[in-house]
């Protein structure tokens, strides 16, 4: 019988289990960015115009941003293992049915309860991370976790576009959603579930009503929530809407839009993997100032992006773009990695995530809106940098304090 993987007995354990935990966020972000690649024939199948479409895309983000506290609590109370297992198997249920619509109603329906089962994940595995590494890993390891959202949005259009071009976007969603259910029970039967009601000296490390109030109370991951919510209006709109911003206005065809979309997420899953290093190494108490700059340079290079004339320089902007927003991601995420005790975190996560899934919601919408009402994308990349704008401000504010910190160890002893 093949014994389960224990984090807790080696670092080499602990790295298989961080790994299959970041293999499971590229597989949520390969279903996630199926859909992307599917509004043009969603679109022309059911006879929709871009205003319905973004609701398509939108409608996701509204369970999935309404799951990310309570499924950060419940990995916090329960441990991750079990989180990670239900959600997984429940959003692959449901991407496969995707596959299976029959109308806009039913497809809206099915996005729903997909965010649903997906918004539990991120607070989990960042749980999960943090369950299997020293304290002074976490911020490096958390930001390392976050970087797999950016390769499986790499991988997403290599192998989801080839799909839908030969076999239809029906058949793309029934393959990605089998290969999450598989991933479930590889995860549910292979790796221990590690979590403990108390550590070594008895005290609780399951959250409790005191602590939860305590973080839900504090300023300071209010103002980490703001930032990553001004980004995350970029990182959403951009996510959702680049494959058809290519499509229609640049007036490529899918196979090469496959070949393009996946080149900025090289250079953001590059910057998000070594933020959480840089930050600790370089900039450790001054972390607001790394992430405000790099709010600013997005801003810039949103605009050359929107005045660039031909196709490569808008990829090399993008690419910039998103190389420069997720040292921001890193940041955010590293954060509550850092100062955050341990039967916090995957409320702390999901409290982060949270403002980004918010920002997940009404940027779609907002930028399908403003393409029907203007024909074009002139709006929408006034929108994203004035999102930069905010995030930046709200960067600024952020400060480590005293005070802060004697609440947390109050919460702590809770």
């Amino acid at each position: 019988m093949l014994s389960m993987i224990d984090p807790n007995k080696s670092r080499r354990a602990s790295l298989v289990v961080s790994a299959l935990l970041y293999l499971g966020y590229c597989i949520s972000y390969i279903d996630r960015a199926a859909i992307a690649l599917s509004l043009v024939a969603i679109g022309k199948e059911f006879h929709v115009g871009s205003g319905a479409l973004g609701v398509v895309m939108s409608t996701f983000y509204i369970s999935y941003a309404a799951m990310q506290i309570p499924g950060g609590w419940i990995a916090d109370r329960w441990g991750s293992k079990k989180v990670i297992v239900v959600s997984v198997a429940f959003w692959s249920l449901f991407t496969l049915m995707t596959g299976l619509a029959w109308s806009l109603a039913s497809l809206i329906a099915i996005r729903f309860i997909f965010g649903l089962g997906e918004g539990g994940y991120p607070g989990a595995a960042v749980k999960g991370v943090t369950e299997s590494c020293a304290r002074a890993d976490r911020p490096k390891m958390s930001a390392l976790l976050m970087s797999s959202n950016y390769v499986g949005s790499f991988i997403a259009p290599l192998a989801i576009a080839p799909l839908i071009l030969y076999f239809g976007w029906r058949h793309a969603f029934v393959v990605a959603g089998g290969a999450g259910l598989v991933f479930a029970l590889f995860y549910l039967f292979a790796v221990k579930d590690t979590h403990q009601k108390c550590d070594s000296a008895g005290r609780s490390v399951r959250i409790d009503g005191a602590a939860t109030r305590a973080l839900l109370k504090m300023p300071l991951m209010w103002k980490i929530l703001l930032t990553w919510f001004g980004m995350g209006i970029v990182n959403k709109g951009l996510d959702a809407w680049m494959p058809a911003y290519l499509l229609t206005e640049r007036h490529l065809d899918l196979k090469a839009v496959g070949m393009l979309t996946p080149l900025p997420f090289v250079a953001a899953s590059v910057s998000t993997a070594l933020g959480g290093w840089i930050l600790t190494r370089w900039f450790d108490g001054r972390e607001k100032w790394l992430m405000a700059a790099c709010c600013a340079i997005s801003g810039f290079f949103l605009y050359e992006m929107y005045t660039a004339e031909t196709v490569t320089g808008v990829i090399a902007y993008q690419s910039i773009v998103y190389f420069f927003k997720s040292f921001v991601f890193a940041g955010v995420f590293a954060l509550p990695a850092k100062f955050l005790p341990q039967k916090l975190i995957g409320t702390g996560a999901g409290m982060v995530n949270f403002g980004g899934q918010v920002a997940g919601f009404i940027a779609p919408a907002v930028i399908g809106l403003l393409v029907s009402i203007t024909g074009n994308y002139n709006a929408v990349f006034g929108f994203l940098i004035v999102a930069t704008a905010f995030a930046l401000v709200t960067s600024l504010s952020i400060r480590l304090s005293p005070e802060a910190d004697a609440r947390l160890g109050a919460a702590e002893e809770a």
